[in-house]
């Protein structure tokens, strides 16, 4: 079994003069990304190897998710950045087979269009919701029933959970 971890940046800030690939996280993600961080450290969702964007946002929610995990293998890759969901899945597929459970740390809409289309069974409500909205900090976790990441397809894999930072905190204040 493989499973697939999809992280989207947390939100990040616009400030004037400063190019795309160099916009830093704004208040809302630098605190977002920490309790992503640790609610994947607390349901032992951690990766064996994260691939993550070059941009500045991605690297510091990554950062900031990646204290609560320990140590995981890290590698930047540039195809990730603002790439469509085909770039995001051709970066997978290429992934090192020893990592079991990979954390891909990217943009939208291709993360969101990976998803929806990677994600063939789970939950129906999940699945719905995962196809309306893929906010900043939401994760989408997905498995697959394969033996190396170069098999992994359009509608192979069993959606086994997508949550937004909203959704657990409103979670926890119950």
């Amino acid at each position: 079994m493989r499973r697939l971890i999809l992280l989207r940046h947390a939100k990040s800030d616009r400030p004037p003069g400063i190019g795309d690939l160099d916009r830093p996280l704004n208040p809302r993600g630098r605190e977002a990304a920490p309790f992503m961080g640790r609610y994947l450290a607390d349901e032992g969702l951690k990766p064996d190897l994260a691939l993550v964007s070059p941009s500045k946002r991605t690297q510091e929610t990554w950062d900031a998710v990646a204290a609560s995990l320990g140590a995981v293998r890290t590698e930047t890759v540039r195809a990730i950045y603002e790439a469509p969901a085909s770039s995001l899945l051709a970066a997978i597929r290429e992934a090192d087979d020893a990592a079991a459970s990979l954390i891909l740390i990217g943009h939208n809409p291709g993360m969101q269009d990976l998803a929806v289309k990677l994600a063939g069974h789970g939950e129906s409500g999940a699945r719905k919701r995962l196809r309306t909205q893929f906010p900043t900090a939401a994760v989408a976790v997905i498995d697959f029933d394969v033996g190396a990441w170069s098999e992994v397809g359009p509608g192979g894999g069993r959606l086994e959970r997508f949550v937004t930072p909203k959704e657990l905190r409103a979670e926890f204040d119950e």
